[in-house]
């Protein structure tokens, strides 16, 4: 079983092509150039379209700023994770500033992002977990103490994850994969 880690500090930005923002990709697995699932951490700096991705599902999670209305839903630190289509761009409206968002990418299939305010005990297959703040993540006899802003994830550490103490952080999972 192993767990690995990536540190938002750790990735270089990468402006968008558009000019509204940056992105840091913290993993696109299981390559860079095929990859299936995309984990990034995103500072939108101005109003825009989201980017078309056909045939990935995202998920959207705002973790700083005081948010966005995106496709006409106004999303908040506060707010449940959104999930949508990729091929649909929706317009993003800053509500008032930058914020920074964490974004969840499956091709081919559907991803699940969701507060980690709970354990979760899942089988075999590719799972993470997304910490805002510092916590220590619990797998079975393992723990993983994670600075703030890390992302852990594992291809083959089943059965219950649990983070203490409780932290703004997020759960993250493939579903429906081919």
């Amino acid at each position: 079983m192993s767990l690995h880690t990536i540190r938002w500090a750790e990735v270089p930005e990468q402006p968008w092509r558009n000019g509204g923002g940056r992105t840091r990709e913290l993993l696109a697995w299981p390559a860079p150039g095929g990859w299936r699932l995309r984990v990034s951490v995103a500072d939108i700096e101005r109003d825009g379209p989201f980017s078309p991705f056909p045939g990935v599902h995202r998920s959207f999670q705002v973790l700083s700023g005081a948010g966005v209305r995106l496709g006409g839903m106004d999303l908040t630190p506060d707010s449940l994770p959104h999930a949508f289509d990729g091929a649909l761009a929706p317009d993003c409206t800053l509500l008032a500033g930058p914020t920074r968002d964490l974004n969840l990418m499956v091709a081919g299939g559907r991803g699940r992002l969701w507060p980690a305010a709970q354990p979760w005990q899942a089988g075999t297959g590719w799972r993470g977990l997304y910490t805002a703040e510092a916590t220590t993540l619990q797998t079975g006899a393992q723990a993983l103490a994670l600075p703030p802003h890390t992302l852990a994830w594992s291809e083959d550490t089943p059965g219950a994850w649990q983070i203490d103490p409780p932290a703004r952080a997020w759960w993250l999972t493939l579903e429906d994969m081919p």
